[in-house]
């Protein structure tokens, strides 16, 4: 398994040293692959004082000025690199069940397998 973030290299290596990852963990600041998979969203100027209202400077996490984020989305990709299975939803609190993951990825394990 992998994760991709927003935050800079630099920020994901102090949370790589500070916690116990049983994943690799990715940057991708610049959301260049959030673009490409079509999942980037432009925050207004609103949302970005909001953010910094909370104590979460965007800009300073990335080392970008994009005012972009992801919309969380799971992805399942087979060994030829096909995106066979995807769950997205721009409500951040709504997360796929980890049971309807597992049986997304069983099946796609039964179907590369024959």
């Amino acid at each position: 398994m992998i994760a991709i973030s927003t935050d800079r290299p630099a920020k994901l290596e102090e949370s790589r040293k500070a916690n116990d990852l049983g994943y690799k963990l990715y940057s991708d600041s610049s959301l260049a692959a959030a673009r490409a998979f079509g999942i980037a969203f432009q925050l207004s100027d609103d949302d970005v004082r909001m953010y910094l209202d909370y104590g979460i400077d965007l800009e300073a996490a990335s080392g970008q000025k994009h005012h972009q984020l992801p919309v969380p989305s799971v992805f399942l990709v087979d060994a030829g690199g096909r995106i066979r299975w995807v769950y997205s939803n721009p409500d951040y609190k709504i997360r796929p069940d980890h049971a309807a993951i597992l049986e997304a990825a069983r099946g796609l394990a039964k179907t590369t397998d024959n």
